[in-house]
């Protein structure tokens, strides 16, 4: 019998009633769970004594949970330990946890111990992991049901996740949201979208002098041209953004968002009965997902177009062949980037 000892501790033995080291060890096991094959590692007391395996209450516990984890495992389930760490990165509760999700009160107490959960609520756990926004939106829609003090708790946990992580959530958000697109070279310019270069594309026209009045109008017509004009001169775009055509001209997908990544220097300005986006940066600064010859297509759309306000800049992307053959709303093609006005 293949025995693998993780402790020997001199003890009354149970098996024997005599009082010697007794061995705990792992054995290597195979059982059928849910109509499957299952191996995983029990552990059981030896004695030398008797040379005989046995287990006592607590083991026999602990031995279900490990032939359930394994059986989790290889369907892709989360582990009863998985669910608990899921716990305590938001410090909350089993019991309370199951008011967020709108669950029987002894629900996630099982799924820790003896049961199995299944593939829905699984996803519906694994969502919770990946996302404190959205716990966040429960844990507010279940504030009434929740003591004062634990609200607070949760809400301070989960913020901190949220704030700590939320570019990266971000950014998971856009790559899912342009996922659609990546069998259509036409529509991403023939470029895999890198929120990097996003990045840096914006805080190269940020940055410069020769930019009048950056605010977001003007930014998403200038980052249309870059692209267009890299496509047209190289046979691909800088950043991969797909664009629609609005009322205002050309707009990338996710646009919202974009402005929200880190080190985007976008400042919000009140301008009375509406919000207005700014975008300026001053300094030392590098772009390092840019290449020479990135920068210099931005060069040259800033050196054309650079000067213009928002106005003139609309007028001249409504007289581009890209506008005027796309229907509103519809996404603007690269192939027109060979009748551009620059």
């Amino acid at each position: 019998m293949d025995l693998k000892i993780i402790k020997s501790e001199k003890r009354l033995c149970t098996c024997c009633m005599e009082e010697h080291e007794v061995k705990t060890v792992l054995v290597k096991e195979e059982t059928t769970f849910k109509n499957k094959k299952i191996t995983y590692e029990a552990s059981y007391f030896y004695c030398d004594m008797a040379e005989e395996l046995y287990m006592d209450e607590q083991q026999i516990q602990e031995n279900d949970i490990r032939l359930k984890d394994a059986y989790r495992k290889s369907e892709k389930l989360l582990t009863s330990s998985d669910i608990s760490a899921i716990r305590a990165k938001f410090r909350i509760s089993q019991s309370d946890l199951c008011i967020l999700l709108g669950w029987g009160r002894k629900t996630i107490t099982r799924y820790e111990s003896h049961q199995v959960q299944d593939k829905a609520h699984d996803t519906i756990l694994k969502k919770i992991d990946q996302d404190p926004e959205w716990f966040l939106l429960l844990l507010n829609d279940s504030r009434e049901n929740l003591p004062a003090e634990s609200f607070q708790k949760y809400l301070a946990a989960a913020t901190a996740l949220f704030d700590k992580d939320q570019d990266a959530y971000l950014r998971k958000a856009i790559e899912a949201h342009y996922a659609r697109f990546q069998r259509n070279q036409l529509f991403h310019g023939n470029t895999n979208l890198s929120l990097d270069k996003v990045v840096d594309v914006i805080r190269y026209f940020a940055s410069s002098a020769k930019i009048t009045a950056l605010y977001k109008v003007k930014l998403m017509k200038l980052m249309w041209y870059a692209d267009a004009l890299s496509y047209k001169l190289r046979g691909f775009a800088i950043t991969g953004l797909v664009y629609q055509a609005l009322p205002m001209g050309a707009v990338p997908i996710g646009h919202n968002s974009i402005i929200d990544l880190k080190d985007v220097p976008c400042e919000e300005v009140d301008m009375g009965e509406t919000n207005a986006y700014h975008f300026s940066l001053k300094g030392e600064i590098t772009f390092p997902f840019l290449t020479v010859d990135d920068k210099n297509i931005l060069d040259a759309v800033i050196e054309k177009l650079g000067k213009m306000n928002k106005n003139e800049i609309v007028n001249f992307m409504h007289k581009e062949q890209a506008y005027i053959e796309t229907a509103p709303r519809d996404v603007i093609s690269f192939k027109y980037a060979e009748s551009l006005q620059i």
